[in-house]
């Protein structure tokens, strides 16, 4: 047979989206149960008709493949029926992270241009502070199910590529202002993939979204889960009660636990006598989580504590294949590469190191983003060579396990958020009495890091309680500095080139 070049026809069969998929799973289970919040639940079937209907929603509106809209809201059952719908006329959905402040989110909205922006009741109040000149806004709930039964329930005649955008999601910045990562069709099918061949989570067991949708946590695995047959349950964020009625009376394939919450949550459940039902693991970023909390988790819910390894880029992946077994205190956390992930390891000149040298990883892979949005510079230094590099290094072991090591980039990990102190640094230094800001972090039992400021002051009636209002006006709560240790210039420890060595500082909070 001779080489060509396959035929368009060819292409176009090859490539199915996720509206694709999740319209094939409905015709095969139309009688399943699909997506439930609290007391309403709704079958496949159902939920097909209803994203048909807002996917006619989105054509009647104007809105072509590829142009954006954004939904800012809170985890409701309306959030993966916009996404869905969307998903069905290759409409892209930007998931606006309803925590930041009116400047970052002014800036998330304006950098993707979306010509709809969905919101819940309970996020309106930050609409008011946003100019939104031009975007049409359109609240969930009842107002948008009234909307809907004037639309067709069956499916629009839209082609759908593979390749083509499906959701935003949004990463930290270096220099302060979030990132919004594209993420592809192709992508999300692959991350269902990585997810099924290396966990292997039957069908039958349920998934928990807890966690905010406008991050990778709830949103990969909902879709995965969406387009595979499995059950869906979301809860508006940490509600305990909620949260133990469904351990209780579901079984659960993976369940979420973030650095934070682990070690209270599980002593929670253990003052209710909560007895749960079959979990295949729990869990996530083990590394950022106090080695006492993993056993207990583990011994509670009788599962292995899931030691991942991944981004919102990447998806779970490229290294959350092995787990800590249930009431073992793990002495080391090394990681598993997954399948289906290009890992290598770089130096600074992009050339793979050998077994046992600390390197950047660098991958390749169809689980992969399709980049940063409206951000060439970014795509120019983090493809380079033709692989992603995550900015993080590890050290690969003779036994092909991975040790983490250290971050090219310096970023704070708290409470599952990435902070970068450049962000707060900038805000600190508006004050012009603030000569310079150093921002690291420093281990936190609960958070796993937190940030500290270090500051050094023109004027000494400058005062923490000052610093600190900077900060509420212009930052997410979460990215405030913890504690503010005022000093002179001279005390703070710099290299021969006059770069200000943190990690010095990191051990000065350490008492080292």
């Amino acid at each position: 047979m001779s080489k060509r070049e396959p035929l368009p026809i060819v292409r176009m069969s090859s490539r199915a989206g996720v509206g694709d998929l999740f319209a094939s799973t409905a015709r095969a289970h139309g009688n399943r149960i699909a997506l439930s919040y609290k007391d309403v639940a709704l079958t496949y079937a159902e939920l097909d008709t209803r994203t048909n209907r807002i996917a006619n929603l989105l054509l009647s509106l104007g809105i072509e493949p590829g142009e954006r809209i954004a939904i800012l809201a809170t985890n409701c059952l309306d959030y993966l029926q916009v996404i869905l719908g969307a998903s069905k006329v290759g409409v892209i959905t930007a998931c606006q992270n309803w925590r930041l402040g009116t400047r970052e989110l002014q800036h998330c909205i304006n950098l993707v241009e979306p010509k709809v922006i969905f919101y819940s009741e309970d996020t309106a109040r930050s609409l008011e502070q946003l100019d939104l000149t031009g975007v049409q806004r359109i609240p969930l709930g009842p107002s948008l199910a009234e909307r809907l039964e004037a639309m067709a329930d069956t499916r629009p005649d839209v082609v759908v590529d593979a390749e083509d955008g499906l959701i935003i999601l949004y990463t930290s910045g270096t220099t302060g202002l979030p990132k919004g990562a594209l993420i592809s069709h192709r992508a999300m099918i692959a991350r269902a993939m990585v997810l099924q061949a290396d966990l292997v989570l039957p069908k039958q067991d349920h998934f928990m979204a807890w966690a905010p949708m406008f991050h990778m946590v709830s949103t990969d695995q909902s879709l995965g889960m969406l387009i595979r047959g499995s059950r869906v349950h979301v809860v508006n964020g940490f509600d305990v009660d909620e949260m133990a009625r469904l351990i209780e009376t579901y079984p659960m394939g993976l369940l979420p636990l973030v650095p934070g919450m682990v070690g209270s949550f599980v002593s929670e459940l253990e003052r209710r006598k909560v007895k749960p039902q079959k979990m295949n693991y729990v869990g996530s970023m083990a590394d950022l989580v106090p080695k006492a909390e993993i056993e207990q988790a583990t011994r509670f819910f009788d599962a292995p504590y899931l030691n991942t390894f991944g981004a919102t880029e990447t998806g779970l992946g490229p290294a959350s294949a092995g787990s800590i077994p249930p009431g073992k205190v793990p002495d080391r956390i090394p990681k598993t590469q997954n399948s289906m992930y290009d890992v290598r390891l770089v130096d600074a000149d992009d050339n793979e190191v050998p077994d046992g040298t600390p390197g950047e990883v660098s991958i390749r892979g169809a689980a992969l983003f399709s980049g940063y949005w409206n951000n060439d510079e970014a795509n120019a230094n983090d493809f380079r060579g033709g692989r992603f590099h995550m900015g993080d290094v590890l050290r690969r072991e003779e036994n092909g396990r991975l040790e983490y090591v250290d971050r090219v980039k310096y970023m704070i990990k708290s409470g599952g958020e990435n902070i970068y102190p450049a962000e707060i640094e900038f805000v600190l230094t508006q004050d012009e009495r603030v000569e310079t800001a150093v921002v690291v972090k420093k281990s936190d039992a609960k958070w796993g890091e937190v940030p500290v400021a270090f500051i050094v002051s023109r004027d000494q009636c400058l005062s923490e309680e000052e610093l600190r209002g900077l900060c509420t006006a212009s930052l997410s709560r979460y990215k405030h500095p913890r504690e503010y240790h005022f000093l002179a210039d001279d005390q703070l420890p710099r290299s021969t080139t006059g770069k200000i060595q943190r990690h010095l500082l990191e051990k000065k909070l350490a008492g080292n």
